[in-house]
């Protein structure tokens, strides 16, 4: 990717790793406080080609969670108060003041996850275009560093386990089950890269169609990852134990905010039915 930042590739690697670091080291409340010291809010106008493939990606390679979000959709002028959830539902993000007890403040029944603190809500407010694309995009990157950390936990395994006295990565259909997933998760990449371009002005297209194909092709790769790599984990990636199904449960938390994969493609469809004609996403 071309460098808008001034930032050269040693010094985005630095960044990247510091960021790693912090996301390694706390999440949640902690790491909402600790990311500004590294100038989180800076990067929303200085460098925003890092927001989505740095910031995102790393809280779902490392499994982390922060409110970020509702920041790129205060960013982009929206009030992020409530958001759209797969099958007409609303969620709230809460972001809770400094020093606060993260769990006291949710009351059990009335959230989605254990971990992130999203708790329904009965309506809210439609998002605007931009944030909408904004934030579409910003979910594709974190559920493409989801979809990579299952993949690392599925391969890791796999080079590990010895069954009927052969390393697991030796047999065919593991390999294949790893292989399907690697092409879903590059063909997601190369949809975000495109829409992050078109969104900044670097390549001609359309903004909104981009995230919603990024979006739609990121959630599917996630979702595949998940299955592929629970088949290689087998009985293990059930288990409190393995990090696995953290990952496949922030999955399916991510791809259904703001249209899920199949709520997208569903929408791309019927605007190529009611056009009689697919536009071309972006010029290259």
């Amino acid at each position: 990717m071309t460098e808008h930042s001034g930032l050269d590739s040693a010094e985005r690697a630095l960044f990247t790793e510091t960021i790693r670091r912090a996301m390694s080291a706390a999440t949640g409340q902690a790491l909402d406080i600790a990311l500004p010291e590294l100038g989180w809010p800076d990067l929303l106008d200085a460098a925003p080609e890092l927001v989505g493939p740095v910031m995102f990606r790393l809280l779902g390679e490392t499994g982390a969670h922060a409110p970020l979000l509702l920041d790129v959709l205060g960013h982009a002028g929206a009030d992020p108060c409530a958001l759209p959830f797969t099958g007409g539902h609303w969620v709230r993000w809460e972001r809770h003041e400094s020093g606060g007890d993260e769990q006291t403040t949710r009351s059990p029944g009335d959230t989605i996850d254990a971990e992130l603190p999203l708790r329904r809500v009965p309506d809210g407010a439609v998002l605007t275009a931009r944030a909408l694309s904004e934030g579409r995009r910003a979910l594709g990157w974190w559920l493409l560093g989801t979809g990579h950390a299952m993949l690392g936990l599925a391969r890791a395994h796999a080079l590990e386990r010895v069954q009927f006295g052969r390393p697991l990565a030796s047999f065919q259909a593991v390999r294949h089950r790893l292989a399907e997933t690697l092409v879903a998760l590059d063909g997601a990449e190369a949809a975000l890269l495109v829409a992050d371009e078109v969104a900044l002005d670097r390549v001609p297209g359309n903004p909104a169609s981009a995230a919603l194909l990024a979006k739609a092709a990121a959630g599917h790769a996630a979702l595949t990852a998940s299955r592929h790599c629970q088949q290689v984990l087998g009985g293990i990636g059930f288990t409190a134990e393995h990090p696995h199904h953290r990952h496949v449960r922030r999955t399916l938390v991510l791809d259904g905010l703001l249209g899920s994969a199949r709520d997208l493609t569903r929408e791309a469809g019927a605007a190529i039915r009611a056009s009689g004609t697919a536009a071309r996403i972006a010029h290259l």
